[in-house]
């Protein structure tokens, strides 16, 4: 008989952690704690740097904090149940608890995309239209990109999740993962999920596909912009001036790539391969991120050491 998501039945689903690796649980509990206190540590300061410091004032640092706060965002959706079971062994979550996660974790992760589209349009105007740069993008201007994106990944996130409040459930409720994913919820719905997952397909070719190929079509139109008219050292000095970026955008798009490429072909690999690569994706670009930054932008790293040099008395 199906099991109605109702407030009079305790309805949980069960967390898997990674299976197959209980011998060295210890030393993975350490590394995830390890990796989510540099994301915190490493976010929190490149936005604190980016606020304090009145020479961070321009359009690129105000995205670079549209993107630390995204990335801390995705840290914080998936470090409860990820910390609960590592240290605690705590592999319940209750449905409403895991609706939440879902939609934290699906609204950060487009965010995150699109961010870095917005990211690969600053470059492309402070290369191609580097006089108007200013003009262009005005703080204005920029909270309406910062709000445009947010509601074109919270708005269409929403829909698929309120489908899946009213789905019964009958199957088994051990989820794959250390934290819940709307794919893999809707796996375990014993009802029609044609809705839900050519919705999912949908969103996913108009965020995580279109994204991707607009920063490629800005790159393109960087690069005709500077083989043109740069010599090669002032084409040395852009290209450095975007390998933040570029970073990023890979540290991105590669694990996704890796993960899509697993679920198609590859059906008989071992789940453990799967559960890996869905961690990289999450866990990864956020700790990555600050790193990149504060190596490869001179004022970030500058304002680091600023905040890490105590004052000379």
């Amino acid at each position: 008989m199906p099991l109605k998501n109702s407030t009079s039945i305790p309805f949980v689903f069960i967390l898997t952690g990674i299976s197959g690796l209980e011998t060295v649980s210890v030393w993975l509990s350490l590394s995830f704690t390890l990796i989510y206190v540099v994301s915190l540590l490493g976010n929190c300061t490149v936005l604190y740097v980016t606020r304090t410091d009145p020479s961070l004032r321009k359009p690129m640092y105000q995205f670079l904090s549209m993107l630390a706060t995204t990335d801390l965002g995705l840290s914080l959706s998936t470090m409860p149940t990820m910390m609960g079971i590592c240290w605690f062994n705590a592999r319940e979550i209750g449905f409403s608890a895991c609706f939440a996660q879902c939609l934290f974790i699906h609204v950060f992760s487009f965010l995150e995309s699109s961010v870095l589209l917005a990211m690969a349009f600053d470059r492309y105007v402070a290369i191609c239209y580097p006089l108007r740069y200013s003009s262009i993008l005005t703080s204005a201007r920029i909270a309406k990109i910062g709000l445009a994106a947010l509601c074109r990944c919270v708005l269409p996130a929403i829909p698929p999740l309120l489908v899946l409040r009213r789905l019964p459930f009958c199957q088994s409720h051990v989820l794959s993962h250390s934290y819940c994913l709307h794919q893999d919820v809707i796996k375990l719905a014993c009802a029609d999920i044609q809705f839900s997952y050519f919705y999912g397909l949908a969103l996913a070719l108009l965020i995580l596909t279109l994204d991707p190929v607009l920063i490629f079509v800005s790159y393109m139109l960087i690069a005709k912009a500077i083989m043109s008219t740069s010599s090669p050292s002032e084409r040395l000095r852009v290209l450095n001036n975007c390998l933040s970026h570029i970073l990023a955008v890979l540290v991105l798009y590669i694990p996704m790539v890796g993960v899509s490429m697993v679920h198609r072909f590859g059906k008989h690999v071992s789940p453990l391969v799967h559960v890996l690569m869905a961690n990289i994706c999450l866990l990864v670009p956020p700790v990555l991120n600050p790193i990149i930054y504060s190596i490869k932008t001179t004022q970030i790293r500058r304002g680091v050491l600023r905040l890490l040099t105590p004052r000379q008395l």
